[in-house]
């Protein structure tokens, strides 16, 4: 797979959106604490109404932050950061060989 700097960093954009936001961040928090809940069990821990919780939880699954699982007529919600995690480390990645004001802490060292 033969990616540049660029297309590294441009792939990671809608992921540093979707994790710019305060609401998504505390919907990541509070899945990181449970295993899995639908969406009214996000919504009676959140300031924020269900509608505005589905729409949050629409941008973490177009992301791949997060999954669904159905079970009869609930949708559970889950943390999925498997493919997030490889995107941002194939950019740090690239950064670390490629740009020349990177520094790591080891050279330092040195």
């Amino acid at each position: 797979m033969d990616v540049q700097p660029l297309d590294a960093f441009r792939n990671c954009i809608p992921l540093f959106q979707a994790l710019a936001d305060p609401a998504r961040q505390d919907i990541i928090i509070l899945l990181s604490e449970q295993e899995r809940l639908t969406v009214n069990e996000i919504a009676d821990q959140s300031k924020l109404s269900r509608p505005a919780i589905s729409h949050h939880l629409k941008i973490l699954r177009d992301t791949k932050l997060v999954a669904i699982e159905q079970k009869g007529t609930q949708r559970f919600y889950s943390l999925q950061l498997n493919d997030a995690i490889d995107l941002l480390k194939l950019f740090v990645k690239m950064v670390e060989e490629t740009c020349p004001y990177y520094q790591s802490s080891e050279s330092d060292s040195k």
